[in-house]
């Protein structure tokens, strides 16, 4: 995929593909707001907004007016625009010129039945939300329950109260609006001949593995992060007298799979690493280059992983970290160096209070690169020790031996010390 710099001058074309009514506005804001953010979902609804009177298309835009408009950066717009992508809520279309063009194209979210049945999405709004949160919805969005037992139906049919004669010829228009949605693209991570030639021809229909099928697979193998060979058995175990899958069964293994092998923790979504389009060139061979990239191209995840020496991650700093990415919407990149800093200074704990005032003091900075956030660390630190020098009665050697290696040093400079040499290679072996 060619890789685009977006300017504020660059213009945009609103195309609504779709009927968009109030109940689909409420769906986005109950159903996809926990899972993509307010920003999403503020463009969304913006991008709604720029349509005519018809609401069909918009005019020639500049992207200078959403900026305007949201009073948002332009990177922000850009994060946020993925988001509705990778949701099905938005399809984009690049034209390259003297001024770059782009088409983006506005379809209708799930309903309600759909979304809460869907197997990535459905987990996702859970996690994110928790039982009591997720209830609420499902409760909100649940048909009322009515006895019928004792009524007779007399509704009456078409031909009972109309009647066919001789009329005019009737052209059928295919271009009318009609609801429009888009799937969630995925790469599929399954090797479906192997899957299917493990399974013994005796057991399996023919239709057993139609697209319907195989989308689900795929659907729960990037969920519940399984492979082809663990999702064999539990394919296997799913299928019916019939030699069909029995849909529910295989959701149900899947979740309970997983949870097994995460302490009866449900997975999430977040985004994964720095995006690209804030990330530091590469070709710089300092040492000051080699932790951005270990910053850029580790998951919160990973980093602090490889900063326990492999070791699993407790669940209270796992949701610190999803709280940085989703709720504070801090860049995972930047997440990194929070991480890195927070545990040199304060002695290799993540106290939630303590990270959670850096975050915010971050976010309303405008902190959003791995250079950025580093550098802050650097002012941070030579203001703290201006503090201690005031102070007679400390030395500073006790703080300096606790900062890290990024600080106070000859960065530009390509060799590196044997301790640091070795905490950079353990946690680029993580890298993905």
């Amino acid at each position: 995929m060619r890789r685009q710099t977006i300017l504020p001058a660059d213009t945009y074309l609103v195309v609504n593909k779709t009927v968009i009514s109030d109940s689909d506005r409420k769906l986005v804001s109950i159903l996809y707001q926990p899972i993509i953010g307010y920003t999403a979902v503020s463009l969304y609804f913006t991008l709604l907004d720029d349509l005519d009177k018809l609401e069909l298309m918009s005019g020639d835009l500049t992207h200078h007016h959403l900026m305007a408009t949201m009073q948002l950066a332009l990177d922000e717009i850009v994060v946020a625009r993925k988001k509705l992508e990778a949701c099905g809520l938005l399809k984009t279309y690049f034209k390259e010129g003297s001024v770059n063009q782009y088409i983006y194209l506005i379809y209708s979210p799930m309903s309600a039945h759909e979304f809460l049945n869907h197997p990535i999405l459905n987990v996702v709004l859970y996690n994110n939300l928790g039982k009591q949160e997720y209830d609420k919805i499902v409760n909100y969005f649940k048909l009322p329950t009515i006895t019928l037992k004792d009524y007779e139906d007399i509704t009456s049919s078409f031909d009972q109260v109309f009647t066919s004669c001789h009329g005019n010829f009737f052209e059928i228009k295919d271009e009318i609006k009609k609801k429009e949605k888009r799937p969630l693209d995925i790469s599929s991570n399954i090797d479906f001949d192997m899957l299917i030639s493990s399974i013994p021809k005796s057991m399996v229909n023919d239709r057993c593995f139609s697209k319907d099928n195989r989308e689900l697979i795929n659907a729960l193998s990037f969920t519940y992060q399984l492979d082809t060979l663990a999702m064999q058995g539990l394919v296997r175990d799913s299928l019916n007298e019939k030699g069909m899958i029995d849909k529910n069964l295989l959701r149900k293994s899947c979740r309970e799979y997983y949870q097994f092998e995460h302490q009866g923790e449900l997975p999430t979504i977040i985004y994964r690493k720095q995006p690209e389009y804030l990330r530091k060139p590469e070709g710089d061979q300092s040492k000051w280059a080699k932790m951005v990239y270990t910053f850029e191209n580790l998951t919160p995840y990973q980093f602090l992983k490889a900063k326990y020496k492999g070791a699993e991650p407790t669940d209270r700093d796992k949701r610190l970290i999803e709280n940085l990415l989703i709720d504070q919407k801090l860049n995972p990149g930047v997440v990194n160096v929070l991480i890195a800093y927070v545990l040199k200074i304060n002695h290799e704990q993540l106290k939630k209070s303590y990270v959670e005032t850096i975050a915010g003091q971050w976010k309303r900075l405008n902190i959003e690169t791995v250079e950025d956030a580093m550098k802050i660390c650097e002012k941070e630190h030579k203001k703290m020790k201006k503090v201690l020098s005031k102070d007679k009665g400390k030395t500073s050697t006790r703080k300096e031996a606790s900062l890290p290696a990024w600080f106070d040093k000859e960065l530009n400079n390509t060799e590196t010390t044997k301790e640091e040499e070795e905490e950079l290679n353990q946690i680029l072996k993580d890298l993905v």
